[in-house]
């Protein structure tokens, strides 16, 4: 039989018109959508199906609107086809909606704590001072070496922010630091390495006060034990213990998303089989990129859930 983790996307995946047929198609995910109007005060779902485009990609927006999708389409999933996951795994964001799918706490919990995060992040650093880059075929130790090189030329931040697969690596900091990783990875020969139209510095030590304020709310959030385990972007290792829970949460807003390791970790656990939930194929492709021998499909609405349900080997109920 077939070992299942279930994936949730990170922000970037976000785009207008996301979720719009879970919520035509099934009464509980049309809730989950009403649910996040709610909690975040205004109607994100309108705003997810009709935008405009540059206030969903706003970081307070984009949070809440993808991890709302994620648990629709997971939703879906699970009570039209009774499959369950043994294990989960988010890049960045995605583990609230992986961390709700494995019983930690509830979908409600999840929108009020991103879009939270979403808010702190933006406040972190003021706009304009920080950049993001993604650096394409360049092997990993060159890329630790000029974020450390660029960090000392220009005195500022400049680190890895996302391991996503042996090809693509993303940096993060202060912009100077990280414009001039760009030019050194491309003074070592590197062809593809460009800036991020991002708001903000992701997952780099700029965003300590956005951690600070995470720590916060979640010391008052209760974490149940997972009923599952979740692969941390931090570790890259299996959690369950809902305090361990909380630590990784607060120190995945600063630390680098390993995510290609966590892809592999799963493998070595016998995972054979990915599913993407939520808007998008970003995480499927990167899965593939890193072994191609692994299934992995993307449930984004009804339309794919017969994809799922024709893979071999899959238990339903």
């Amino acid at each position: 039989m077939s070992r299942i983790a279930f994936l949730f996307p990170g922000q970037g995946a976000q785009s207008v018109g996301m979720g719009h047929t879970l919520a035509t198609h099934d009464a509980g995910a049309a809730e989950l959508f009403a649910m996040a109007d709610r909690v975040v005060g205004f109607p994100l779902s309108n705003l997810m199906w009709h935008g405009p485009e540059e206030q969903l990609t706003l970081t307070e927006n984009a949070q809440p609107a993808l991890v709302v999708t994620a648990l629709a389409a997971c939703h879906l999933l699970t009570t039209r086809t009774g499959i369950r996951p043994d294990f989960v795994a988010g890049h960045s964001l995605g583990e609230y909606a992986a961390i709700v799918a494995a019983g930690g706490f509830a979908a409600e919990e999840a929108i009020r704590l991103v879009r939270l995060r979403g808010q702190a992040m933006q406040r972190a650093v003021p706009l304009g001072e920080g950049g993001m880059a993604v650096l394409l075929n360049v092997p990993a130790q060159d890329v630790i070496e000029v974020c450390a090189e660029a960090a000392a030329t220009m005195a500022g931040v400049c680190v890895p922010a996302n391991f996503n697969t042996p090809q693509q690596i993303v940096i993060s900091g202060h912009k100077r630091a990280v414009e001039q990783a760009v030019a050194l990875a491309k003074g070592r020969g590197a062809k593809r390495c460009m800036m991020l139209a991002v708001s903000a510095p992701f997952h780099c030590p700029l965003m300590q006060p956005a951690a600070d304020a995470m720590a916060a709310a979640l010391r008052q959030t209760v974490i149940q034990d997972l009923t599952v385990p979740l692969i941390a972007n931090v570790t890259a290792q299996e959690v369950t213990l809902g305090a361990t829970v909380r630590e990784r949460l607060v120190e995945q807003v600063t630390g680098s998303v390993r995510w290609e390791a966590s892809m592999r970790r799963l493998i070595e656990l016998g995972v054979d089989t990915f599913i993407e939930l939520g808007t998008g194929k970003v995480l499927t492709g990167m899965i593939k990129r890193i072994d191609e021998t692994v299934r992995a499909v993307a449930v984004n609405g009804p339309e794919d859930i017969e994809k799922v349900t024709a893979l071999p080997g899959l238990a339903t109920g």
